[in-house]
C-alpha cells in the first residue's frame, strides 16, 4: 500500500496530463474515403449470336407476314455465313452442327419458294422446328424464345 501513496502524486499528474493532452482542441481533418473506379465490361456477343439474333428477328417479320396472308418472296439474310461466322467462345462447329445448319438453310430457303406446293405456315413451321432441334443439342440458351416463333 505505501507503494501507491508514495506514487499516488506520479499517478495524478500522470492522469491529468493524459487528460489535458486528449482534451485539447485540435482541427481534425475529416478523411475522405477513397471511391474505388468501377470498370465495367460489355459483353460483346460473337459474330455468330449476333447472326443468330437477325435470324429471329427476320423469322419475326416472316411470321407475322404470314399470319396477315401474305407470302415472302425472298430471302435477304446470307445464310451461308453460318457456316463462316465466329463462334462464341467454347463452342465449335461439330458434325451435329455441320448437319443440323445444312437442314436448317434448306428449310429457311423454303420458305421463300413460291413454286412450293407445301403450306407457307408448315413450311415456315418447319424452319423454325430444324432451329429447335438444332438448338436441342448445341446451345439450349433460346428455345424458349424460338418456340415463341412457331405460328399455331
Amino acid at each position: 500500500m505505501e507503494f501507491y501513496l508514495k506514487n499516488k502524486h506520479y499517478a495524478l499528474i500522470f492522469l491529468s496530463f493524459s487528460i489535458f493532452y486528449n482534451c485539447k482542441n485540435e482541427e481534425k481533418t475529416p478523411i475522405e474515403p477513397t471511391q474505388e473506379k468501377v470498370v465495367y465490361e460489355m459483353y460483346q456477343p460473337s459474330e455468330m449470336a449476333g447472326f443468330m439474333n437477325a435470324m429471329y428477328a427476320y423469322n419475326q417479320q416472316l411470321k407475322a407476314q404470314i399470319v396477315a396472308g401474305e407470302t415472302p418472296n425472298s430471302m435477304p439474310l446470307d445464310l451461308l455465313k453460318l457456316h463462316s461466322a465466329e463462334m462464341t467462345d467454347g463452342k465449335s462447329r461439330t458434325k451435329n452442327w455441320q448437319s443440323f445448319v445444312n437442314v436448317f438453310i434448306e428449310s429457311q430457303e423454303a420458305i421463300a419458294d413460291t413454286l412450293s406446293n407445301t403450306d407457307l405456315k408448315e413450311r415456315f413451321n418447319t424452319a423454325i422446328t430444324n432451329c429447335l432441334n438444332c438448338h436441342k443439342t448445341e446451345c439450349t440458351g433460346p428455345i424458349p424464345k424460338i418456340k415463341k416463333l412457331l405460328i399455331q
